[in-house]
């Protein structure tokens, strides 16, 4: 398929004004700015990773050609790199709603959450308890168990309802005097579904305890502002958002400005975040990642793509399968557009194999690293179905049809059907 914007226009099928089937102009001219789209694969891992327009590659390659080396010298190339230091992290303040000084850069958002999880250890006793949640990923998990192995500290797990929200009641209940972090997600990688993040940060301070947010999905789809939540601390990854892989985090300034680092000596105080950036930055990324910003804006900001996803995410739930099995939320209110479903006697892993080799980019795994909702709900293995913007209706429809010849292919003659367009939400309340 062509992917010009007047072709991919073309291409998507009519189903009357106002229907959503035809994509914003600039959404559809921006397929054309990726290589990996010029083809007839459809990309429909985007919780896993996205894909990146050529400008953001590009970027990074001006780096390497204009100013490689590092920043603290007299020179040319080490001032440009400064610059860019201090232009990536106003760009990403924009993105996430703080200021300038509150952004820490790292390797990934895992990375840069054991780091200032470490760092926050040190103000810790034996006996502190921290609050996670069974939608998050193990990266907002991991942390916290090993912090406790090392610290002698008590980690509790808030519960989720059967649809897969998170149960405010129960984690309310968790809290309690010794309570000294809350971490949750805004948005679970699993099954797309959000959380009200103010709500939770208000629970948390409320019991005296700092609010942690795992923003890797939400980010990737919705806009932000960390201070209008009160969030203490907020992690996420750009290549989740078409850009580089390059972890960002925000650190309320009066929070980090009471920590110690872990950082070499001698350590540069100003500002900030900068202090917990441990050795050189990767300058060559964060090239990349202001041209994803621009890439971004070009398009309008995450609050008008968002609006397309979830076009697009109404138009492949409305055409799924009968007896589709969806983990989560029945629509697209109070999720991201990433799905989990199965199919009653088919294996997932076959059908990401042959949904590959008919041209769907999509996962199979167990418990796509939220271990305890794995737990909770049992999906044993599933399918997991995420878009982005790039994304067309004509790309929805197409999945679809090729998914149900699949399922019909391989389901037990004996398997019972649930009616035309069945979405089975799991209960286990």
């Amino acid at each position: 398929m062509s992917n010009s914007s007047a072709d991919v226009a073309s291409a998507l099928p009519a189903r009357g004004a106002g229907s959503g089937s035809v994509p914003p102009p600039a959404i559809a001219a921006a397929r054309a700015r990726f290589s990996s789209l010029q083809g007839d694969f459809v990309f429909l891992d985007a919780p896993g990773g996205t894909q990146t327009p050529d400008e953001v590659a590009a970027a990074v390659a001006a780096v390497y050609r204009e100013s490689s080396g590092n920043t603290g010298a007299p020179y040319a190339t080490s001032r440009r790199l400064e610059a860019l230091v201090d232009e990536a992290r106003a760009a990403s303040a924009r993105f996430l709603g703080c200021t300038f000084d509150e952004i820490i850069f790292g390797a990934n958002m895992t990375s840069l959450n054991f780091t200032l999880s470490r760092t926050l250890g040190r103000q810790l006793s034996p006996g502190d308890e921290i609050v996670v949640t069974r939608l998050d990923h193990d990266a907002n998990v991991a942390p916290w168990l090993d912090l406790a192995s090392d610290r002698d500290l008590v980690v509790r797990h808030a519960d989720v309802h059967g649809d897969t929200r998170l149960d405010l009641a129960d984690l309310e209940g968790q809290l309690g005097p010794r309570t000294k972090v809350v971490a949750f997600p805004w948005a679970a990688n699993s099954t797309g579904t959000i959380v009200d993040a103010r709500a939770i940060c208000d629970l948390a301070h409320r019991a005296g305890a700092l609010a942690w947010v795992d923003a890797v999905q939400y980010a990737a789809h919705e806009p932000m502002d960390v201070q209008a939540i009160e969030a203490d601390v907020v992690t996420c990854s750009a290549y989740k958002f078409c850009g580089p892989h390059l972890g960002i985090a925000f650190g309320r300034r009066g929070l980090l400005e009471s920590w110690k680092p872990y950082k070499a000596r001698p350590v540069s105080f100003e500002p900030v975040g900068h202090r917990f950036e441990t050795g050189t930055l990767p300058y060559e990324l964060l090239g990349g990642l202001l041209a994803t910003y621009a890439y971004l804006d070009s398009l309008g900001g995450m609050a008008e793509l968002a609006d397309w996803e979830r076009q697009l995410g109404e138009r492949m739930l409305a055409g799924l399968p009968d007896g589709t099995q969806l983990y989560g939320l029945p629509g697209m209110v109070g999720r991201v557009p990433t799905f989990l479903i199965n199919f009653e006697g088919v294996s997932s892993a076959q059908l990401s194999e042959e949904l590959a080799e008919r041209g769907f980019g999509v996962w199979s795994h167990g418990s796509y690293y939220a271990l305890g909702l794995h737990e909770r709900i049992g999906w044993g293995e599933a399918l997991r179905v995420g878009l982005a913007h790039y994304n067309t209706m004509e790309e929805m429809d197409r999945f679809n049809e090729i998914l149900a010849a699949l399922v019909a292919k391989h389901r037990p003659t004996s398997s019972h059907e649930s009616g035309p367009g069945a979405l089975i939400a799991s209960q286990h309340d």
